[in-house]
């Protein structure tokens, strides 16, 4: 498969060398946005472009992608203000885009397990709900996409009551690469959940695999689409 890596930091580096091991080829790698106009031959070259930038330039870079054909992966956080209006213009043109707030296989797992925890908390107002996050400094967006996404799963499954009262608590030290934690707390005990990535090959694996899952493909996915995938 050929790839385009939009965004070219340490998860770039990260997607570029497993994307290698994997079989994959590299067509361009691009930094900024002057490289995505200079470089625009070399990414409609690709398969799927992969795409994680700063909040700011995702939204363009997915509308860009979008607007010339290309299929993209989009694992850039802190944007999602405009989702629905790409996601309209995705369909509407018959693109393919698929994103995620975590693209990691163990966090998607704990998503899972989040949903489930809550429907169990349903009702059981003697427990309190919180969610703390921990990344790196370099990290631009507080609170996490992902910590929003175990927020909103709460609130969906909980009931109503739960939604944007559920403290985050957003910690940004070293080179962390990203630890979430969900804790149900009573006068008696307490409950915890916690997914601990110990490196950055977990999210770029997962967003190979969301790659290699929408090459071909049109429409809007997400990465319990790819995981779920039977083919």
């Amino acid at each position: 498969m050929k790839i385009a890596l939009i965004g070219y930091g340490k998860m770039g580096h990260a997607i570029e060398a497993l994307a290698i091991e994997r079989g994959h080829e590299i067509v361009c790698t691009i930094d900024n946005a002057e490289e995505l106009a200079a470089k625009a031959r070399q990414l409609t070259e690709a398969d799927v472009a992969i795409e994680f930038t700063m909040p700011s330039a995702a939204a363009d870079n997915i509308r860009y992608c979008i607007d010339n054909d290309i299929a993209i992966v989009c694992g850039t956080t802190g944007w999602y203000d405009a989702y629905y209006e790409l996601a309209t213009l995705c369909h509407n043109r018959g693109g393919a885009m698929l994103t995620a707030t975590n693209f990691s296989i163990g966090m998607n797992i704990m998503f899972a397990l989040n949903e489930r925890l809550a429907q169990l908390m349903s009702g059981r107002d003697d427990y309190r709900v919180d969610i703390t996050e921990t990344h790196h400094i370099h990290k631009l967006d507080a609170p996490s996409g992902t910590a929003i996404t175990l927020r909103e799963q709460i609130a969906a499954n909980r009931g109503e009551g739960h939604g944007e009262e559920i403290p985050i608590t957003s910690i940004r030290e070293g080179e962390v690469a990203g630890i979430h934690t969900v804790r149900y707390q009573s006068e008696i005990d307490s409950i915890s959940i916690t997914h601990e990535a110990h490196s950055r090959k977990g999210l770029a694996l997962g967003a190979l695999l969301a790659a290699e899952y929408l090459k071909g493909k049109k429409g809007v996915y997400t990465m319990r689409d790819c995981l779920n995938n039977k083919e």
